[in-house]
């Protein structure tokens, strides 16, 4: 069966490999002149610590890979795929793998009269658009705005500033990363934002671009030599749009991936299934795993993901396990906003169905395997998780081989301690190619291994 995947994204890589794997046939179309890589770790490559080689993610040579080709239309009744140069390619299964495409704010003066960006206006999406702010920042910048307070936003600015530039964040909502945290944690990162030299304005829109700087909607004008956008963005759809099936807010997919097309799929974000679209790396992961198997004849569903997300950059330490501000049950939860900490649970029926860890992740991988297994714990227990004793924190526990270390491609640290080296892990099982959060528990566990 020939597969055709449009898209060459992390969740396209990762479904292309493990259907060449299964014996699959398999054409991946993208968009980008480069081969797939982890765009979680781009702030990684704009703050330095990782080259460009160390974000590729590799596929198997059996993978029909086709760089630069961009997929038009969808003929359904033909199945084939029609590219910009108008040619054709047939398949037997065809997966959306899309993505999202950013949004630009509505801030006055971003786009020039030629439809350009402004020379000053970078977006932070690809390995071209890190490329070009890299070489903005070479070539002499001293100051940045990031507009946006996410995850992305945070990694940016941080990025930035371990780069030298001085750093003003501006998020439109009340307090940082809005849609992950409550405002405890929110005031916290802001707070170790601004210890590491960021300025940061909450509950404060950019408006317009001028020659002085970027004006916001509270008087303030910024004088910057770069703006960066990092807020927003949405399911990329048109191409599932255009060729009729049902799009929502995503590609509307039922348990088995499958659009209202049986022999159309979407996974990662592009994709929404029942009712939720996903914006993070483990669940793309599942999804491409599972469609997988799925292509390869097995009678497996996905019933939805519980999702940990990490934020990579250097001195912000943030955890967030499924969807904390949404999430109904008992709330546990312990801040100390002078060491700059803030640690909480939500437990229902006696399990973990969400939380937010900021500033201490010395029980994150504890935790983390309570909330994957849905362990039913006692009443003491949730408490206990956010209050590691002195000789916890100080010396870290043996993590059982079991305990599932890097949630994005759900390696257990008895795999991990298996492999001969850092490298081997990143190619055997893929662990830390995603956000990046679990690097440091690897080293040590790769270390552990070397030394049973």
């Amino acid at each position: 069966m020939r597969t055709v995947v449009v898209g060459a994204g992390m969740a396209a890589a990762r479904l292309a490999d493990d259907l060449v794997a299964r014996g699959g046939e398999v054409t991946l179309l993208g968009d980008e002149a480069h081969p797939p890589y982890n765009r979680i770790l781009l702030s990684a490559v704009l703050e330095g610590t990782h080259d460009v080689g160390a974000i590729g993610l590799g596929l198997r040579p059996e993978v029909d890979l086709r760089l630069g080709t961009r997929a038009v239309e969808i003929h359904r009744e033909e199945r084939e795929v029609e590219l910009a140069d108008r040619s054709r390619v047939p398949y037997d299964a065809l997966v959306l793998a899309t993505g999202s495409i950013p949004t630009l704010p509505p801030i006055r003066g971003l786009v020039r009269v030629d439809g350009r960006l402004h020379e000053r206006v970078h977006a932070f999406r690809s390995l071209d658009d890190c490329a070009r702010l890299d070489r903005a920042v070479t070539a002499g910048a001293r100051t940045a705005v990031v507009v946006g307070g996410g995850l992305l936003g945070l990694q940016v600015a941080r990025a930035l500033g371990v780069r030298g530039l001085a750093v003003e964040v501006v998020e439109g909502g009340e307090h940082l990363l809005r849609g992950q945290v409550d405002e405890k944690a929110g005031g916290i990162l802001a707070r170790d934002l601004r210890r590491l030299g960021a300025t940061v304005y909450t509950g404060a829109r950019a408006v317009r671009l001028t020659e002085d700087g970027l004006v916001l909607d509270n008087g303030y004008t910024l004088d910057t030599d770069l703006v960066v956008l990092t807020a927003g963005g949405r399911p990329s759809t048109a191409l599932a749009r255009r060729a009729g099936l049902e799009v929502r807010r995503g590609i509307v997919v039922d348990d088995r991936l499958r659009t209202d097309d049986e022999r159309v799929f979407a996974i990662g974000d592009c994709a929404q299934h029942r009712g939720r679209t996903t914006g993070f790396v483990p669940p793309a992961w599942e999804q491409a795993g599972l469609l997988a198997r799925h292509l390869a004849g097995e009678e497996v569903v996905y019933t939805g993901t519980r999702s940990v997300a990490r934020l990579r950059a250097t001195g912000l330490d943030v955890a967030v396990l499924g969807d904390p501000q949404t999430a109904a049950g008992e709330v546990v939860e312990v801040t100390n906003p002078i060491v700059g900490s803030h640690r909480r649970l939500v437990v229902r029926d006696g399990r973990i169905v969400a939380g937010t860890l900021v500033g201490d992740l010395s029980r994150i991988g504890l935790i983390t395997q309570h909330y994957d297994r849905q362990t039913v714990l006692g009443a003491r227990e949730p408490g206990l998780l956010l209050m590691p004793d002195r000789a916890t924190a100080e010396v870290p526990q043996r993590l059982p081989d079991d305990a599932e270390v890097c949630s994005c491609a759900g390696v257990t640290a008895g795999r991990i301690r298996a492999c001969s080296s850092y490298d081997d892990v990143r190619t055997t099982t893929r662990a830390t190619t995603g956000c990046g959060g679990c690097a440091a528990a690897v080293e040590q566990l790769v270390t552990e291994g070397a030394h049973a």
